[in-house]
């Protein structure tokens, strides 16, 4: 095991160690010409520009990929030919620390899949005639009888026959409150049990259940994600042609074979490889100090074009948590306070999301003080307990059925807002009812219209309801709204923004939003309030787990893409005035692989200005206008 660690640590630093000892040797070249009693650029040659031949010979020959390697070869090849030895060292060299570069920036985690894997439990409880026993998923089928007892996962699709309970469906719809579950409802593998067990009929097999096309979905979502090119590559087989018929020519014309070789050394793109990925590096240095994780370079070009902005609910416009929002009195014997602290006491000893909602509107030391008895939690309905002699019962309209509700204008009013709502009894008389509902973040509004100054459309794909998703739509600002959407659809609706011509980007924090992740153009997570799955599937983290840096990092990549272009054209424009001098003879070789490198060094310059902060200079809301737009 020690050798198999050995080996992969190897691997990892194997790059990094082959530059870092062929700049050392040209080090000592420049510094200490005789110190060794060999021409030491030899060693860099060797550690750096055979991997670039051979990686240019096997493209070449198996596929006839002509790429920016295969002119570096020529180069080499060439200088080495002629004798410069150190000019073929500092072309591979700078070769070698561009593709490195790149490599850092388009290295991604994918383990989301192996994630999502995890979630679905790897055995069943099936009843039969025998009675119950543990079997592994794999072997239960369309019609078998199930139990799931609370805290599990629901193994396959299905449909409940005894019990009632509440679930946890964040895994397919992202909803933050648990949806109660009685005879007759569908259950959903992947979703987890949280209150009371339920026997339950598997109406379809593990490998067609919700998880196992979530899994299947993620996979076709990555697969139909765009390899990213390099710069350089694009232009290889142009520049390729290009070097080799002006090199041929000059040695034609001027029968001077050093003119010709220093004409392939200019022509290497070294300035053009470093382009994007020193760009993108300051970038994402940039980021880092806003508290957004950026995993790729391609990412960050493709959101400086991105038109379309697609918001999860659930955990991204909001906090993802139940909140208490109204609360009322129906007696004069409580006041509104004094009742809901009624409710807290009692839910004090819950575990349900909805009671610590409740409790988290007071002092929890102050809570455990007071003394509960003969607690009763009934799952899928509330609760009941006595406290100060009293018999208190909390719940929704199923646990109070045989109560009579008073036509309270405010309760209407919160069921026509789609608020859960929980109903306080005290002796068997209602007492009283409290709202909860999920919470936007105060800084969404502000965040919209600041995208939409952008010149980027935002739109709203929830899980949740049509009336809930066009009332949280309405209050921040969102004109395009998509509601109900299972993953499946969500998915659906970016490809037809990107079948329309639109740049799409998906900002999300739930399981449910992987597959529309993985598939938008760019894929951005909540960090804080987001799962792994979806962390993983993304591009981009905001890691402050806040919209506020939004903006501003639509602006960065705007400023990103504009810097390597400028970059490209600093590149050629340099490269060009080194093939003119190199033709008429003025520079040779190495004086050649000097001037070159000055445009690498230019570009990593420039690069290097975006690593300076917009609001170092001045405020972030100024700022957002007059370096952005």
């Amino acid at each position: 095991m020690e050798g198999v660690k050995m080996i992969l640590n190897f691997e990892k630093y194997q790059t990094p160690t082959l530059i870092l000892l062929s700049l050392s040797t040209l080090l000592i070249i420049v510094l200490f010409p005789t110190a060794l009693p060999f021409d030491a650029a030899w060693i860099a040659v060797i550690l750096c520009g055979l991997p670039i031949i051979k990686d240019a010979a096997i493209g070449l020959i198996t596929e006839f990929d002509v790429k920016a390697d295969v002119l570096v070869s020529i180069a080499l090849i060439a200088s080495i030919f002629i004798g410069e030895i150190f000019a073929a060292a500092e072309i591979a060299v700078i070769m070698t620390i561009g593709a490195y570069l790149e490599e850092l920036t388009v290295r991604k985690a994918q383990t989301g899949i192996e994630k999502l894997i995890n979630l679905s439990p790897s055995t069943a409880r099936k009843i039969t005639t025998e009675g119950e026993t543990v079997v592994p998923l794999e072997q239960v089928k369309k019609g078998d009888h199930l139990r799931v007892i609370a805290g599990e996962t629901i193994p396959v699709d299905g449909e409940i026959l005894v019990g009632q309970s509440s679930v946890n469906q964040a895994l397919l719809t992202g909803e933050a409150l648990p949806i109660d579950k009685a005879i007759g409802d569908d259950v959903y593998s992947g979703t987890i049990n949280q209150y009371g067990t339920f026997e339950m009929i598997a109406t379809k097999n593990e490998a067609d259940s919700s998880l196992q096309k979530m899994i299947h979905l993620v996979q076709a979502a990555d697969a139909e994600s765009a390899p990213i090119v390099l710069t350089a590559d694009k232009w290889a087989t142009w520049i390729v042609f290009a070097s080799l018929i002006t090199a041929l020519l000059t040695w034609f014309i001027t029968k001077d074979i050093q003119r010709a070789v220093t004409i392939l050394v200019v022509f290497c793109p070294c300035a053009l490889v470093l382009a994007t990925p020193t760009a993108v590096i300051a970038a994402v240095g940039n980021a880092t100090k806003h508290g957004i994780l950026i995993k790729s370079g391609e990412s960050l070009e493709k959101l400086a074009s991105v038109d379309r902005i697609t918001f999860d609910k659930t955990g991204t416009l909001t906090y993802g948590e139940p909140k208490v929002v109204e609360f009322v009195s129906f007696t004069a014997e409580c006041s509104k306070q004094e009742l809901l602290k009624l409710a807290a006491t009692v839910e004090y000893h819950s575990e349900h999301p909805l009671g610590k909602a409740i409790t988290a509107e007071f002092n929890q030391a102050e809570l455990s003080l007071h003394k509960v008895t003969n607690l009763q939690i009934l799952p899928g309905r509330g609760l009941t307990a006595l406290y100060q002699g009293k018999k208190i019962r909390l719940g929704n309209r199923k646990l109070l059925m045989e109560t009579t509700f008073p036509q309270e204008e405010t309760v209407n009013t919160w069921l026509a807002k789609h608020y859960t709502v929980i109903y306080i009894e005290i002796e068997e008389k209602l007492a009283g009812a409290i709202a909860l509902t999920d919470t936007l973040r105060p800084e969404t509004q502000t965040i919209i219209a600041k995208l939409q100054q952008q010149k980027t459309q935002p739109i709203l794909l929830t899980g949740d309801s049509q009336l809930i998703a066009e009332s949280i739509a309405e209050q921040i600002g969102i004109q395009e709204v998509y509601a109900e959407y299972l993953p499946e659809d969500k998915l659906n609706a970016i490809r037809n923004l990107q079948n329309n011509c639109y740049n799409v980007a998906m900002i999300g924090d739930g399981i449910n939003d992987a597959p529309a992740l993985k598939l938008a153009d760019v894929g951005i997570a909540m960090g804080g309030v987001g799962s792994d799955i979806a962390i993983d599937a993304a591009d981009i983290v905001l890691m402050q787990d806040e919209l506020t840096e939004l903006p501003y990092l639509l602006g960065l990549a705007k400023r990103t893409l504009k810097t390597i272009k400028i970059n490209i054209i600093l590149a050629m424009g340099l490269n060009l005035i080194a093939v003119v001098l190199a033709t008429l003879g003025l520079i040779g070789p190495i004086t050649g692989a000097l001037v070159h490198n000055i445009g690498s060094v230019a570009v990593i310059i420039h690069s290097a200005i975006l690593l300076r902060s917009p609001s170092e200079k001045n405020s972030p809301k100024t700022e957002l206008k007059t370096e952005f737009d």
